[in-house]
């Protein structure tokens, strides 16, 4: 059972259907009269050239007439859809609800898409990394003596603990050799004086 309107709305939608009639009405009357008007009499109390100057004239009222009322229809037109918008909640109400719903859908499969590819993206990423890390390019690091780590070469630490390897070493100069070997005191370099030696790498002869 639909709702009563209010006194002051159903009094608009009868002026509205009054409205209506009436425009309907004035149409089909002066579109009568210029048919009939056409009609050519044979006999007249008036002149022909009275006659259809005034025919003439009359045509040309019931015509604006026609307009008139022509353009009382698209206002009321215009007036129904007004009054539809502005009082017709339940309609106002039902189009908001179906805009929500399809804006909730729209968000639901943006958010699908996104965590989809972001599960694509960790994959790929991680067959990369995996791709990386097993690749043969990559250079290994160099072993040290007897499969050891690596050591670093050249000069030895201040203090002689890597420079001299023994008694007559070289402390905190040179290189100490990796094998732990001594070199003898008449083949030790400039400055590498030593017992037997004359500071400047030559053997002393004298005693």
């Amino acid at each position: 059972m639909s709702r009563a309107l209010p006194q002051s709305k159903e009094a608009l939608l009868q002026s509205f259907n009054k409205r209506l009639k009436d425009d309907v009405r004035s149409i089909l009357d002066n579109f009568t009269e210029i048919v009939k008007t056409a009609k050519v009499e044979e006999e007249s109390q008036v002149s022909r050239t009275t006659q259809s100057e005034q025919d003439h004239y009359e045509m040309h009222v019931r015509a604006s007439n026609i307009v008139r009322a022509g353009e009382s229809l698209t206002k009321l037109v215009s007036e129904l859809k007004q009054f539809l918008i502005l009082n017709d909640f339940a309609a106002v109400n039902e189009a908001v609800a179906q805009r929500a719903a399809h804006l909730r859908t729209t968000h639901e499969e943006c958010d699908r898409k996104l965590v989809s590819l972001r599960d694509d993206i960790a994959t790929d990423l991680y067959e990369l990394e995996e791709e990386f890390y097993s690749s043969s390019w990559i250079p290994e690091p160099p072993a040290g003596p007897e499969g050891g780590p690596p050591q670093c070469g050249g000069g030895g630490e201040p203090g002689g603990d890597r420079g001299s390897q023994g008694p007559g070493g070289v402390g905190g100069v040179g290189g100490g050799d990796p094998t732990g070997a001594t070199a003898p005191a008449a083949f030790l370099g400039p400055r590498g004086g030593g017992p037997g030696s004359l500071g400047d790498g030559r053997p002393s002869h004298a005693q």
